[in-house]
């Protein structure tokens, strides 16, 4: 069966068919979530933080999402405060030049990126895996990580460990790693917050005891001599005590010692006295 002119109509122009959904442009994903911010979906803006769970956001943005919680995704609920977030240490790309607009009349690379790693050199733009540290915040790719292994970071030789590495835009098994080693982090930083408290407040206790003891000692040191200056200086405390004599009081003038029969004048005393009243009754 054919139309004027002789010519044959294929398949799909007579049968209609379920158009296929359209497809997304894997690279242009990759490149999107690579310079933009989680949050605002806008150009990331230095300073550049991330998350545990390896999520790129500009600082400014988070800031006014923890301001206003509303303002934030699904995906960014797990920022409570700016401890959920690390400041990144990226090296900047010396091939890569930002101030140059997309034009139709030259060819621009959309493959470069402002970021590489300081190691080899590989380019942050999602083709290579990028991991940072949480200890110091310092981005490399992966590669760099697993050819030459250690314990402390390649840029800065801060120490780290398995579980302070966090995979940059994370998918998959790596999404699900980054989420039981943020679990586990916290409950590190819990124990150690414990282990600081308590220690905090044994020593506070140590230095209150040792603050009392001293305090008693003192109160001693000051009651006994005080007791001692009050006996020996006090003429009124000393006049109290029976075993008191004016007699032998050497404080004490001739003339009110004579006052008394004990005076050795009393000896030749033959009438009464005006003042002790000795009526001489022998």
């Amino acid at each position: 069966m054919g139309c004027d002119g002789g010519t044959i109509p294929r398949r799909d122009e007579l049968v209609r068919v379920k158009k296929k959904p359209e497809q997304k442009d894997k690279d242009a994903e990759l490149a999107f979530r690579w310079r933009h911010c989680t949050i605002r979906q806008l150009p990331l803006q230095p300073p550049v933080v991330a998350c545990s769970l390896g999520r790129l956001y500009s600082k400014e943005s988070v800031l006014e999402g923890l301001l206003d919680r509303s303002t934030l995704p699904e995906v960014a609920l797990h920022i409570k405060n700016l401890k959920d977030v690390k400041d990144l240490q990226l090296t900047l790309n010396p091939a890569f030049d930002g101030t140059k607009a997309e034009k139709g009349d030259g060819y621009f690379d959309g493959g470069k990126s402002p970021y590489i790693c300081p190691v080899i050199g590989l380019e942050m733009n999602g083709k290579y895996k990028f991991c940072f540290l949480w200890t110091c915040g310092c981005a490399m790719s992966e590669r760099a990580l697993k050819e030459i292994k250690t314990s402390v970071c390649h840029k800065c030789q801060t120490p780290f460990k398995e579980t302070d590495i966090i995979v940059l835009n994370a998918e998959g098994d790596d999404l699900k790693t980054m989420e039981v080693n943020m679990f586990l982090r916290k409950a590190d930083r819990k124990g150690k917050k414990k282990r600081t408290v308590g220690e905090t407040s044994s020593e506070v206790g140590e230095k209150e005891e040792v603050g009392r003891k001293k305090n008693r000692k003192e109160e001693k040191v000051v009651t006994k001599p005080a007791s001692k200056r009050v006996e020996a200086e006090d003429p009124a405390y000393k006049k109290a005590k029976e075993d008191y004599s004016v007699a032998k009081d050497p404080n004490a003038s001739e003339v009110l010692k004579s006052i008394f029969t004990t005076h050795k004048s009393a000896e030749e005393q033959t009438r009464a006295h005006w003042i002790t009243y000795n009526p001489f009754y022998n």
